[in-house]
């Protein structure tokens, strides 16, 4: 961090996003997708309103407007949450990847387990406590590579390369991860906030075939800090291929973790444009690249 520091203020950062840089679509997902539907919905950052047949999932909720232990300092967004939260659906599961303030965000849990008290929230180890505490009344905690099955899907905890801290003396005291959810329809994978590393493979042939991989491609720069705990477009487009290698058609991709908060020091809009570019050179499928802007929802039927 002090090396960052100092290195920071050597260096011109690429400016803030102007205004309208990023442009925020109208949600456009119904309280309930078809049963043959997978339905995805861009909320911001790692946010995103994920709808499996008549299963609403959320995850990493963050309503906030700072990713931070206050409400007056720390990162700021640039884009509000583009699904108002009383516009949300009902949520019946809620995925948390780890415990940094962009991903468990204190007043959303707080404001969610009000509003649906009765959905259930998969957590990784040494989480289960905190969130309960903040009013969530079914926490299930989860080990890597281990499996649990509720409301008709099973839900599959997966690695991660990351870390986990909210303060100064807790640093990997609970668990990272990443999560799947899968019924008779449709299989998901949720990567949470990860480097590249080399389990992605395995990912894929424990818990897939996937149709639909969110991958987080933002907060990168400089790669010396970054690189084992974020992953840059480059290595998001890697993970993608190694996860879809067994799946024909491949997933569709959702990047994540881009375009709402700076985190890091690469320009706010290179992520997107370079995700771009990657995928073209790699003579990837167009239509399965799903970059959506804020507040965009695509989706996906069945076969027969």
């Amino acid at each position: 961090m002090l090396r960052w520091s100092v290195q920071r203020r050597r260096q011109t950062l690429a400016p803030d996003p102007t205004p309208g840089t990023f442009p925020v679509e109208a949600p456009a997902f119904d309280p309930r997708a078809g049963a043959d539907e997978l339905v995805a919905t861009w909320v911001g950052h790692s946010t995103v309103l994920v709808q499996i047949g008549a299963l609403n999932v959320l995850t990493d909720p963050m309503w906030s407007e700072r990713a931070s232990p206050v409400s007056f300092a720390g990162p700021s967004r640039f884009v509000p949450p583009a699904v108002a939260f009383d516009a949300l659906p009902a949520i019946d599961l809620v995925l948390l990847s780890h415990n940094h303030y962009d991903h468990l965000d204190r007043p959303t849990v707080r404001r969610l387990a009000e509003r649906f008290p009765d959905a259930d929230w998969a957590v990784p180890l040494g989480l289960a406590e905190k969130v309960v505490g903040w009013g969530v009344r079914r926490a299930h905690e989860l080990d890597w590579w281990s499996t649990l099955r509720i409301r008709g899907v099973t839900i599959g905890c997966t690695p991660a390369q990351h870390f986990s801290a909210r303060g100064f003396g807790d640093r990997g005291d609970t668990l990272w991860c990443g999560w799947t959810v899968a019924d008779d329809r449709f299989r998901i994978y949720f990567a949470g906030d990860t480097a590249y590393f080399p389990e992605f493979g395995a990912i894929a042939e424990r818990f897939g075939p996937f149709d639909l991989v969110l991958l987080p491609i933002g907060a990168y720069e400089p790669r010396w800090f970054m690189r084992s705990v974020h992953m840059n477009p480059d290595e998001a487009v890697q993970a993608y291929r190694e996860l879809g290698d067994r799946t024909i058609p491949a997933p569709a991709m959702l990047p994540i973790h881009w375009g709402t908060f700076r985190l890091t020091d690469e320009g706010m809009d290179e992520p997107p444009r370079q995700i771009e570019s990657l995928w073209r050179e790699a003579g990837l499928d167009r239509d399965a690249l799903w970059l959506l802007r804020h507040g965009e929802t695509r989706r996906m039927r069945s076969g027969p």
